[in-house]
Formats: structure tokens, sequence, C-alpha cells
């Protein structure tokens, strides 16, 4: 058994390793679309014209046969004691033309005349005999044995509707046959020097249709070889001027990622030596002193601390940032109460509020029960605010708001600060990015607070909004859903 689920997991990889060319299936949908019709109308065009052929024959026999009978009908050919030679001449040419046979019935169903010569005198009861003698005329044609029969009344005399006797001829439809069966056998030649023709044209019809895909992969390559300002724009389809266009959007975003990560590098690079110089300049000065004073040297070791604390702080903003964008990042998904917990969080920020003289104003339109991850959404409102609190004006103030609806709630934070020009508000989520870089640093941030929030949110499945203008303050909105749901093999 597991042999066997081997052999089928075998053929299944080998199946989706076998990959077709675009220009096999055009080249096939081209020679189909023009083979088949033209197979099918030859077809319909020599049966066509083979019935009709059929049928001129049966009306032209009809013809001769409904005169012969009127002229046995004037001679009385079947009340006649002396037989009309010339009469019988005339059936047997008219028989033979036709490479068919005439049979001559009497009213008492005998044979009194057959072009074949081995059945008179004999009785014929047949069906076509019986309605004929009932004024019916037949014509039957017998398409499994290549033959039609018709047959026609001789009357007592002309102005008599007394049914004297019957004609009755079969023709072979044999020769008309064949002369088709003829002309098929040139026709399928022809039909495969087409095949052949069509062929060598569907190669040639896919090569110049599949060629603008293959020289956009050419393009392609050179991108992968790492000339990504290759142009790749490629007009001559609309499904390739679209793959080009997004593939250029791609290509654009993913120089942007790769210009994010180099600056990221530097920045971290830069933040993470940037305390490390000054601890080195602090120690180098204490070391280079002979006899430092105590009072100088608990100043310097103070900075010393103050740096570290700060190459601490970045360090663990990076350490959160990097379990956040790992795939397999695990929320603690809990019901909480969002207001408590803002109420919480600003508690712990108001000793920072007061100290910059920033008063923080707490307002919850209605209570709010949320399933979300307390300690990451309590980081992330923690995040806004203290950015709130440090970049404000002496006096200033921040104000909270929590609401809620029937499907998210929200988090308002709004500030009386130095607000964010509009050029920079697109840029304030990334990693390290700072509006006032020198302020910043003597704020002690690093850069990395606004990043950590908008993926807290964003693992949240939310979303945050920004609305600032410059000198007049900010507005931070958080909305996120209040029940979580979490995406199959998601870990919580």
């Amino acid at each position: 058994m597991k042999m066997e689920k081997d052999k089928s997991r075998h053929r299944k990889s080998l199946l989706r390793s076998v990959t077709v060319g675009l220009r096999t299936p055009i080249m096939i949908l081209l020679v189909l679309f023009g083979m088949v019709p033209m197979l099918v109308g030859t077809q319909v065009v020599i049966s066509s014209a083979r019935q009709n052929q059929i049928d001129s024959r049966m009306s032209e026999v009809q013809t001769h046969c409904r005169m012969l009978s009127a002229r046995m009908t004037r001679a009385r050919y079947l009340a006649a004691d002396v037989t009309d030679a010339s009469l019988d001449r005339e059936i047997e040419t008219v028989a033979d033309v036709y490479n068919g046979r005439i049979v001559i019935v009497n009213s008492g169903y005998r044979i009194v005349k057959d072009t074949f010569h081995i059945s008179e005198n004999r009785f014929l009861v047949a069906e076509e005999i019986l309605r004929c003698f009932q004024g019916e005329n037949s014509s039957r044609y017998h398409a499994d044995k290549n033959y039609f029969a018709q047959t026609f009344p001789i009357y007592n005399n002309a102005e008599s509707q007394d049914i004297d006797g019957v004609l009755l001829i079969t023709a072979s439809t044999e020769g008309i046959l064949s002369v088709f069966e003829r002309v098929g056998d040139k026709v399928l030649l022809l039909e495969v020097l087409a095949l052949l023709l069509l062929i060598v044209c569907a190669a040639l019809a896919a090569r110049v249709m599949v060629n603008p895909f293959w020289h956009f992969q050419k393009k392609l390559d050179q991108v992968a070889a790492g000339a990504l300002d290759t142009d790749l724009t490629a007009d001559i389809y609309q499904e390739t001027r679209n793959i080009s266009r997004s593939v250029e959007k791609t290509i654009g975003q993913l120089r942007e990622v790769d210009q994010s990560r180099q600056e990221f590098v530097s920045n971290v690079s830069h933040e993470l030596k940037t305390p490390i110089t000054s601890i080195r300049v602090l120690a180098d000065s204490l070391m280079s002193m002979e006899e430092a004073p105590v009072d100088l040297y608990r100043e310097f070791m103070e900075d010393i601390s103050v740096e570290i604390d700060r190459e601490s702080k970045i360090i663990d903003d990076l350490l959160t940032l990097v379990k956040m964008d790992k795939s397999e990042a695990i929320l603690n998904i809990t019901q909480v109460n969002v207001n408590l917990l803002v109420e919480q969080t600003l508690k712990r920020l108001r000793p920072l509020a007061d100290k910059r003289h920033v008063e923080l104003i707490y307002e919850s339109i209605r209570e709010v029960t949320a399933d979300i991850d307390e300690m990451k959404i309590s980081l992330a409102v923690s995040n806004i605010v203290e950015n709130a609190t440090k970049y404000n004006v002496e006096g200033g103030w921040v104000r909270v708001t929590v609401d809620a609806d029937h499907k998210f709630f929200y988090v308002k934070v709004a500030d009386s600060g130095i607000g964010i020009p509009e050029e920079e508000q697109g840029r304030i989520f990334e990693r390290f990015y700072r509006v006032d870089k020198a302020r910043s640093r003597e704020t002690g941030g690093t850069g990395l607070g606004l990043s950590i929030t908008r993926n807290v949110v964003l693992m949240h499945r939310g979303a945050i909004k920004l609305s600032s203008q410059e000198g007049e303050g900010s507005v931070f909105t958080l909305r996120i859903p209040l029940n979580y749901i979490a995406q199959e093999g998601e870990r919580r």
C-alpha cells in the first residue's frame, strides 16, 4: 500500500515537473481551428453533392419510366396478344442506361417482363406493388444496399384510371458512389497537404505571437542579473503591457524595499554606534585624567549610564520589531477592558507628562471590551502618547479618547504639539525615521516607536490614521476590530 502511494506521488511530481511552452498550445489551437472546419466542410460538401446526384438520378429515372409507362398504356402493352418488339427494346435500353432492372407485373401479380429474364411468369406480391395497384406510387432509396426502387402504374387505356399493371424499376447507385469515392481519395490527399501547410503556418504564426513574450523574458533575465534599470516596456499586446507594468511596479517596490533595507542597516549602525561612541569618549576622558575630582567622575558615570540605557532601549525596540516581523509572531488574545487598559497606560505616563508640564486628558465615550493582546496594545498606545508628550509645547495637552461601534473600537490621541509637516507624514512609520532628528535625540527617542505601533495594529487586523498640521498638533486614530478572528494555521 505504501509503495503504491509512493508511486502515485512520484507520478504526480513528474506531471507537475513537465511544462509545456506557450507555442505548443497555440499551434494546436490554430491547427484545430483551421483543420476541423475544413474537414467538416469537405464532408458536408461531398455528402451533399452525393445526395444531390442520387436525387437527380432518381428524378431522371422517374421521368423516363413515367414516359415509358404512358407509352405502354397507349399501346395496351399488357392487353395485346402480340408483343411490341420496339417497346421491349426501349424497356431493355432504359434498364441498361440506368444499370438497373425493370419488372412488369400484370393485374394478376404475374411478372410478364423482366429485363434480367429470370423471373418471368412468376408471381410478385410486394408492398410497393400492392400500393401501386391502389393508386399510390412509391419511391424508396436503400442506402445500405446502394440502390433505389420506384413503381409506376400502367393503365388500361389513356382515358381510364383502371390500373392494368405495374412497372417496377430498381436502379443501382454504385456508379455514383464509386465516383465520389475516387473524389474522396483525392480530397483526402488534398486535406493531408493542407494539414501539413497549416502546421507550418501555425508554427510560424505561433512563433510570431510568442516572440513578444520571449523578448520580455530576456529583459526579465537582464533584471535578474542586476540590471534593474532595464526598460521593460512591452506594448505589443495588452497582456504584455499589463504584465510589464506590474513587473515594473514590483521592481519599483523592490527598489524601495532595498533602499529602505540599506537605510535601516545604516540607521541601526548609526544608532547603536552613537551611544557607544559617547561612552568611549567619556571613558577615555576619565582615563586621561590622573586625579579626576569625584564630582566630575560621578557626572561622567551618570552620562555613561544614560548612554547605556539608551543603547538598551534601542536594542529592546529592535528585538520587539524582529519578533513582530516574524510570520509566526504570537498574539496572546484575551478579552480585555480597553478603557481600563488605556487608563492604566496613561497613569504610567503621567509623571513624564508632569515633568514636561503637559496635561493628560482621558475621555471615555463608552465602555469597550475587545479581544486583543493586552501587552501589545498597551505598548502601541504608550508609544503614541509618549511621542505626543515629548513633542509638545510647554503647557500643552494630550487628549486620549476611547470609543467603539458595532464592529471596531477606536483610540484617538490628539495633542497640541509641534505637528508634522505634510511632506513628512508618509514616512513617520518607517524605522528610525525622525521628523526632528536633533530634538528626538535630546528627548531620548529611538525612531522605532511608531513603527512598532503600526505593526501591533496590523497584527490585530486594524488600521492607524494620522491627521496633522505643522504648528497645530497631531491626531493619531487607532481602529481595531472588537473580535479577533485568527486565520487558518495562525498561532495565538
